[in-house]
């Protein structure tokens, strides 16, 4: 699904990841209460995700600010994901900020 977003400018966190195949139960529960608690984040905007062959996948999601995304970097639940991401699930990933803007589609 495309995320629905406002009018530029906003920021975007472009998260691209290789899953390393550990600990799936447990990644798979982490990933919907990342969404969940993103959801209850201030300026959180939407996101979209893609899954592609090799256990490669990226996640991209929208906020208004700048400082709403550096506060959702802080979040104390996302701070452990990180921490499990980097030590069990993933082989190799790769984060990039981007300020969008121009938007356009249909």
């Amino acid at each position: 699904m495309i995320a629905k977003t406002p009018p530029p400018p906003y920021w975007a966190v472009i998260f691209s990841a290789v899953f390393s195949g550990k600990d799936g139960e447990n990644y798979e529960k982490m990933g919907g209460r990342m969404v969940e608690l993103a959801h209850q984040q201030s300026g959180f905007l939407g996101y979209e995700t893609a899954q592609a062959d090799g256990n490669a996948e990226i996640t991209i999601c929208y906020w208004d600010t700048e400082a709403n995304l550096r506060a959702w970097k802080q979040n104390t639940e996302h701070l452990e994901a990180q921490r499990m991401g980097r030590e069990a699930w993933y082989s190799a990933y790769s984060i990039r900020i981007v300020k969008v803007e121009r938007a356009y589609g249909f």
